[in-house]
């Protein structure tokens, strides 16, 4: 069992493209930590050079107490799963998951067999072991991929996009596998460290105890999944994590005879006495307004508070909720509604929204760091 840690970990190209900026991060001992973001901003190069496959061209990374920078891949206690399975298309699934252990040379063949078929029994594929890979669906073949991986009981294990290739609902089925698979491991004593890079933030959200947050090679904010959504540090957190992403537009801070507010398109929205002292510094000047589209609600159920003005455009039915597109001065806005609870809300009519301020988010408009945090 190992932690993961980078020092000032930078990869530069032969062009001079600097693709990854002084990453500086500690992956504890056990953690389930994700890597997410958008296409392009070295979430998989950052594996790579982790894994061993990737030259790093400043910086350190160690495997537990073991500086790995110039070991080859074989020799950093890792293991890794591929977005494309990789599997040897001739072999069983039994070969295919014995074949590294087989050319290490160091286990003998009754202790092969038990790692093989203790890995499919965790993984439920022990009824695939003679089939080969285009005899079996890609959910399957991707179980194969992380049994290959088990059987190797390496120091940490390393995903990379591992589903992208999957349908919707074997995605879900998939991720809900390998989420137990990390917290059978733990709790067996057994290596557990994992590292899962995707660009899906559903997926962040719902399998990793951590999160890291990327974007063109900078590390953007590294915290819980719950403290990523409720407190995001910056305008790309909260503009990435969340869906429908979190409604952020431009405003400005004003002050009235009734306290600290914000001016959005002409319409006035108070803030709270905490968010307003952390904010009386900007009175007069442009931020970005931020608000999640669950905490924005309708004028049927809060009749007497401060109300926006809007057009809807669209209305999304989602069956037990609604999701509610609309304009408010030339932007457009999302709402999250229960459907039981509004009636009014159709394509094209004037509507009257609530916001909910003890939610909201002011961004500075510059550096774009959240000011607004309590």
């Amino acid at each position: 069992m190992a932690g993961v840690q980078l020092r000032k970990v930078e990869k530069i190209y032969p062009n001079g493209f600097k693709a990854v900026h002084g990453v500086d991060l500690d992956i504890k001992d056990g953690e389930f930590m994700v890597f997410v973001g958008p296409s392009g901003c070295a979430k998989s190069t950052t594996l790579r050079m982790i894994a061993g496959l990737e030259e790093i061209s400043g910086g350190t990374i160690s495997i537990g107490d073991k500086i790995v920078n110039d070991l080859p891949p074989k020799d950093r206690g890792i293991a890794m799963v591929f977005q494309n399975y990789a599997l040897y298309p001739h072999m069983t699934v039994y070969d295919n998951m014995a074949f590294g252990l087989k050319l290490s040379k160091n286990y003998s063949k009754e202790e092969i067999d038990s790692r093989v078929r203790d890995a499919a029994e965790k993984l439920e594929i022990t009824e695939l072991l003679d089939r080969k890979p285009k005899e079996m669906s890609g959910g399957q073949r991707q179980r194969v991929a992380v049994g290959r991986a088990i059987v190797r009981k390496p120091d940490v294990f390393l995903f990379d996009e591992p589903l992208s290739n999957l349908d919707a609902k074997l995605r879900v089925s998939m991720r809900v596998r390998i989420t137990q698979l990390h917290k059978q491991l733990k709790d067996e004593g057994m290596s557990s460290t994992m590292i899962y890079v995707t660009h899906d933030q559903v997926e962040a959200m719902t399998m990793g105890d951590r999160i890291c947050v990327l974007e063109y090679g900078v590390i953007k904010q590294v915290d819980t999944p719950i403290n990523l959504y409720n407190r995001p540090a910056n305008k790309f957190v909260a503009g990435f994590i969340g869906s429908p992403s979190m409604n952020i537009t431009e405003a400005e801070i004003i002050d009235t005879n009734e306290g600290i507010a914000v001016d959005l398109r002409g319409n006035i929205l108070h803030l709270p006495k905490d968010k307003a002292e952390k904010v009386k510094s900007y009175v007069g000047k442009k931020v970005w307004f931020g608000i999640r589209p669950e905490n924005v609600g309708s004028y049927e159920i809060h009749p007497n508070e401060e109300l926006v003005d809007g057009k809807i455009s669209v209305v999304e039915m989602m069956g037990n909720e609604e999701f509610v597109y609309f304009n408010v001065g030339g932007t457009q806005l999302a709402a999250r509604f229960d459907s039981a609870k509004v009636k009014n809300t159709a394509n094209g009519v004037d509507y009257k929204f609530w916001f909910d301020m003890e939610k909201c988010h002011i961004f500075d408009l510059e550096t774009e760091e959240n000011i607004s945090l309590i």
